[in-house]
């Protein structure tokens, strides 16, 4: 008993982290229509800037740094490269996001070299509390309940402020949401900057021992592109089903790594997104966009 419920909280720790990247991705795919492939790159940026920036201000001061400079990386990227090609397709734009996944995941690799550079000494890295017999890694506490508020918040704003009418009635229709005086421009930038700062947040946690399995910063890119078929599986154009999206994919990898082994682990998730695209092709929450022609 103690056993599953260890794994069924590890599982919730790391969905949790995988909903906020998902919810990034997401937010940017409802805005724009283009599938951001660097944000993975972007949460790397956030997490080696908070690492190299720790030992000379303190960890929270840096770790909201590097949640702003995410923010800042995916503004840039929007208003500086993808912006400026209005004739390119949404489906272009994701290769140009590819390309700039590729540098900047080059760029840092190269900075880091083979360090691991783990987030050893964070201010919860040291906490365990047990629950029915399991232990909790300190991780897994603070990104649950970082993530529960920070989806609450989301939410809210999305539901209730000007920012987030403006957002939905733009998924709905671009043009008619310009008629009506809504600025896309504003509207896209905004949601570039929402996703990058849930990627620099969601980062702080994937950095750590008991998430990256000791790889540390080295591995946290490939662990945020692990989001991707949580967004997927909940559908792109769904914020809520980014959420059920990252809690299925931690899961599915907790339980297959207890079950199965750390190898099958890898791939379950895709697997399982296969498998809900075969039944459901446009995720579990996903709208099938109708045209007339």
């Amino acid at each position: 008993m103690s056993i599953l419920v260890q794994v069924l909280l590890n599982g919730l720790g790391r969905g949790a982290i995988f909903a906020l990247l998902a919810l990034g991705f997401v937010i940017i795919y409802k805005a724009t229509e283009v599938v951001n492939f660097a944000h993975g790159s972007i949460a790397l940026f956030g997490g080696y800037l908070t690492y190299v920036l720790k030992s000379h201000m303190g960890w929270y001061l840096a770790a909201l740094l590097g949640v702003l400079s995410a923010a800042l990386l995916a503004l840039l990227l929007e208003r500086l490269i993808l912006s400026r090609a209005k004739l390119a397709s949404q489906d272009s734009l994701a290769i140009l996001t590819i390309g700039v996944d590729i540098v900047v995941l080059t760029e840092i690799s190269r900075r880091l070299g083979t360090e691991a550079a783990p987030f050893l000494g964070d201010p919860y890295q040291e906490v365990r509390v047990s629950i029915l017999g399991a232990t909790v890694e300190g991780p897994q506490i603070v990104a649950l309940v970082s993530a529960l508020v920070l989806i609450g918040a989301f939410f809210a704003v999305f539901r209730y402020s000007s920012w987030g009418l403006a957002m939905r009635a733009q998924s709905e229709n671009r043009e008619a949401a310009a008629l009506m005086g809504i600025r896309s421009s504003r509207v896209t930038s905004s949601a570039w900057a929402v996703g990058g700062a849930l990627a620099g947040i969601a980062i702080l946690f994937i950095a750590t021992l008991p998430i990256a399995g000791g790889a540390g910063l080295t591995a946290a890119h490939t662990i945020a592109f692990a989001a991707f078929p949580a967004a997927i599986l909940g559908g792109l154009t769904s914020p809520g089903g980014a959420v059920v999206g990252g809690i299925t994919v931690g899961l599915v990898e907790a339980f297959s790594q207890q079950y199965i082994n750390q190898d099958f682990a890898k791939v379950a998730v895709y697997l399982v997104m296969l498998v809900v695209l075969v039944a459901r092709p446009s995720g579990l929450f996903g709208r099938v966009e109708q045209q007339r022609v």
